[in-house]
């Protein structure tokens, strides 16, 4: 367990015209191409620099669940490699624990990755996949020295070793009687067991991937890394390939591992439901830098910005433009509104200017005609069971584009092309600047 601490972190790639930038990488490029050489009288590619990350702070605590979100090409899978050891910083640093790690090799970070695409031997049954690391990584941490004093016993140990692992991968398909066991694969042996016992995979031990279904895979994966006991678990959107109810099992599953193991774990998704209710906290990303840091609920009840107000919630924040006549009242073309107590402050500066009124379709009601209130004509009508979430027009809209969802209580009968008025919760309103689409605090 570590905690891990990234400083003020950039990323580029340098490539030539329409080239990808450099082999491997997994996220798109997120922001514009600066050319660095004119194109030649040939045709010739011209040369170009792509940034992915950009000015990338980060501390995660020792034991920590961090989540890392954001929409397809933000970056976040380039970061979970930088970490890892697997692409090259452009500038910053990274620390794992006390250790500066930025020269460090992906082998000698003490870290275990988890992938998308589960990456399993395939012809190495479960056991083995499970004790690959172990056997690769159990002398790792015993260096060679060439004094004359240790010399001796050091070749001494490595060659028993050796021999004993030769001995051992020779007789290891023989029958349990005639097969040779060192003291290491013993150690492998119970470290791997023990694992498999967590995660409930003992009768799969002798099976092949191909013989696994996808959620098998996954625990495999996932007992893979754990098997290391590793400083840090990364995990790059393990459930993507999952059905929904497996998603739902797995991802509780891998919450109570965590807690279990308490080792610091960097989760990456797309998915903001995976998010809301992984992470002890949640960094979300786009265009290569971190929007917001914080809790669930805190990026829930207190988005930083239109982006992360949208981003986070399902359905996605209503957003509506409006007028600010102090000391509380805001108008649209279509209701008027006055705001609690508490907006007095905040509101003073932008008398009789523009601003968005943001509201999650949760807030929104079904009521009577008021002119506090949104007329709107349903387009769209999603009956859940527990709940109706409906789209719906606005009724004479000025401006284009005039559209709205709310979730209604799903007793309540709606029928497309119904006229209704919808109440917004005052009390549940957010306000954003038109111009740097920052939010206005209380």
């Amino acid at each position: 367990m570590a905690r891990v601490v990234l400083e003020n972190v950039y990323k580029s790639f340098s490539g030539r015209g329409g080239d990808r930038a450099t082999p491997g990488v997994e996220e798109s490029v997120v922001a514009s191409l600066d050319a660095t050489s004119p194109i030649s009288s040939k045709g010739s590619h011209r040369s170009t620099s792509v940034s992915v990350l950009r000015a990338i702070n980060l501390t995660v605590q020792d034991g920590e669940f961090m989540v890392l979100v954001g929409p397809s090409g933000c970056g976040k899978s380039t970061l979970l490699r930088l970490i890892a050891g697997l692409e090259e910083l452009t500038a910053g640093n990274i620390w794992v624990g006390d250790e500066l790690v930025n020269e460090l090799p992906p082998k000698d970070r003490d870290i275990a990755m988890v992938f998308q695409n589960y990456a399993l031997y395939p012809h190495m049954t479960v056991y083995d996949n499970l004790a690959f690391g172990l056997r690769r990584t159990k002398f790792s941490n015993q260096p060679l020295i060439l004094g004359e004093q240790s010399l001796e016993p050091t070749l001494k140990a490595i060659v028993t070793a050796w021999s004993e692992n030769l001995l051992g991968g020779a007789t290891r398909k023989l029958p349990k009687g005639l097969r040779y066991v060192s003291e290491q694969e013993r150690a492998v042996d119970q470290q791997v067991r023990e694992v498999a016992q967590i995660l409930q995979i003992e009768t799969l031990l002798n099976r092949l991937p191909k013989q696994l279904s996808g959620g098998q895979k996954q625990r495999v994966a996932l007992g893979r890394a754990m098997a290391r006991n590793p400083q840090v678990f990364l995990m790059d959107e393990p459930l993507s390939n999952l059905d929904a109810k497996l998603r739902a099992e797995t991802r509780a599953q891998i919450v109570k591992l965590q807690r279990q193991l308490g080792t610091t774990t960097i989760y990456v998704t797309h998915d903001q439901t995976e998010a809301m209710t992984m992470g002890d906290r949640i960094t979300v990303l786009n265009a290569g830098q971190i929007q917001q840091i914080g809790s669930p609920l805190e990026l829930y009840n207190y988005p930083a910005n239109c982006f992360v107000a949208e981003f986070i919630g399902s359905p996605p924040m209503n957003f509506l433009p409006v007028q600010v006549k102090v000391p509380l009242l805001i108008s649209h073309s279509q209701f008027r509104l006055t705001l609690p107590q508490t907006w007095e402050t905040a509101l003073q500066p932008y008398d009789g200017q523009s601003l968005i009124l943001g509201i999650r379709p949760e807030h929104l009601s079904i009521s009577a005609p008021a002119p506090k209130n949104i007329p709107v004509q349903v387009e769209l009508v999603e009956a859940l069971g527990s709940e109706t979430v409906i789209a719906a027009s606005l009724m004479e809209a000025v401006e284009p584009g005039g559209f709205i969802q709310a979730r209604v209580e799903p007793d309540r009968s709606v029928a497309l092309g119904e006229k209704l008025w919808l109440a917004i919760a005052s009390d549940k309103i957010h306000l954003f600047d038109p111009k740097t689409e920052q939010a206005i605090r209380q």
